[in-house]
């Protein structure tokens, strides 16, 4: 059953990689028809004026492409702006790959697009064929590759099992169509060999400086919560336990009151540390693992909350604190703002990424700006060389996607 689910989805995924590279295919066949004419026009120069521009919509439609792989599989870093000067952008790698690469995806991306997006189009229609096949006259057959006469629902039904080979043959070749469609892209739009590494090199940098900002606001909230909670109940409990030595002897009745009043205050302030000590590296991680511990989170948490955890095998244990955080995090939002009656909250394992989805049916119209704590996910998760995407209209849904790396 389990096996038969993931096909499903891996299915719907398809179906929705091979819908967006349709997309950027007729993009890309846009951009190639444009470039073809302004470079046959640059032959008498003409077309010299209008070149930059092509090359410009090129790269629009490869950045384009890039982002919609990134969402897909590891990221590609797009290149900044195309060259000012005709003859450098002419030259640029980027430029020359990108030209490759629309060459190449407006043929195999518009077929690979086509293809898998009518394979289930002809099973939804065979399968529903006996329901309405009454509507056609018995000579004209059914709709799609189907050309013999339709006596009655014998060979209506004949039509629908047509639909369910139509089905299998989805299930089966969609994936394989979706990576497909996205070879050329993996093959010519990352950069070049030697300009990762520079590029690397100031991802990394910037992702230090992320990391160290996520340290310092975690250092900051560590010492807010010991001094406003933890350090004030224990200054409370030294003055009652003073108290108490002083009413030993005058009042022993007030004694033990004030001293019923001290261990009050000694087990609150345990409790603020736990609470302290669980924030850095909560231990349920390691007596009950990352399910387990989102588990918790979900049965705690005030809102209906469904809970879908496929990571067949352990993450890093940064890794996985860091998917604890953005989870109990989101979980507070929700509560907090969004005014939603259902959340749910889906993790998996994927091609070397761990990948973290919050969704609910709130109000929506989340912003980072307004101290939601959205801001403290994003750094914390960029620390981690991970990346974060909100998408919260007004008037809902909110869904947060998160994606950790964390190994093959």
């Amino acid at each position: 059953m389990t096996h038969l689910r993931d096909r499903a989805r891996a299915s719907v995924d398809a179906l929705e990689h091979l819908v967006g590279g349709l997309g950027t295919a007729l993009l890309a066949l846009a951009a190639l028809l444009w470039a073809v004419c302004v470079a046959t026009a640059c032959l008498v120069w003409v077309g010299l004026p209008a070149a930059p521009g092509a090359l410009r919509a090129v790269r629009a439609v490869a950045d384009r492409e890039r982002a919609r792989l990134s969402r897909w599989g590891g990221p590609i870093p797009a290149p900044g702006p195309v060259p000012a000067a005709l003859r450098v952008a002419v030259r640029d790698p980027f430029v020359r790959r990108e030209l490759g690469w629309v060459t190449l995806h407006s043929a195999t991306g518009l077929i690979s697009g086509l293809l898998g997006l009518a394979l289930p189009l002809y099973a939804v229609q065979d399968i529903t064929f006996p329901l309405w096949y009454r509507l056609l006259p018995p000579e004209a057959g059914a709709p799609g590759i189907v050309w013999w006469r339709i006596d009655g629902l014998a060979e209506a039904l004949m039509v629908g099992l047509l639909g369910v080979g139509w089905l299998a043959a989805t299930v089966a070749v969609g994936p394989v169509l979706a990576r497909l469609q996205a070879r050329p892209g993996r093959w010519l739009l990352p950069p070049p060999p030697g300009v990762d590494l520079s590029l690397r090199v100031a991802e990394l940098t910037a992702t230090r400086a992320a990391a160290l900002d996520a340290h310092a606001v975690e250092l900051r909230r560590i010492e807010r919560s010991l001094h406003d909670g933890t350090q004030n109940r224990l200054v409370a409990v030294n003055v009652l336990l003073g108290a108490a030595r002083r009413a030993v002897r005058r009042d022993p009745d007030r004694a033990d009151e004030i001293l019923g009043q001290a261990q009050d205050a000694a087990e609150q302030a345990l409790g603020e540390l736990r609470t302290v000590v669980r924030g850095i590296l909560p231990p349920v991680l390691d007596d009950r693992g990352l399910a387990g511990a989102l588990a918790g989170l979900a049965s705690g948490c005030a809102v209906p909350c469904r809970l879908t955890v496929d990571v067949p095998v352990r993450c890093a244990v940064s890794v996985e604190a860091t998917a604890y955080f953005v989870v109990a995090e989101a979980l507070t939002n929700v509560v907090r703002h969004s005014g939603a009656g259902r959340v749910d909250v889906t993790v998996r394992r994927e091609q070397g990424r761990l990948l973290v989805t919050v969704e609910d049916d709130g109000h929506g119209d989340a912003d980072e700006t307004r101290g939601s704590g959205l801001t403290g996910i994003r750094r914390r998760v960029g620390a981690y060389d991970g990346r974060m995407t909100l998408t919260s209209p007004p008037g809902g849904p909110t869904r947060m996607e998160v994606e950790l790396p964390c190994g093959s």
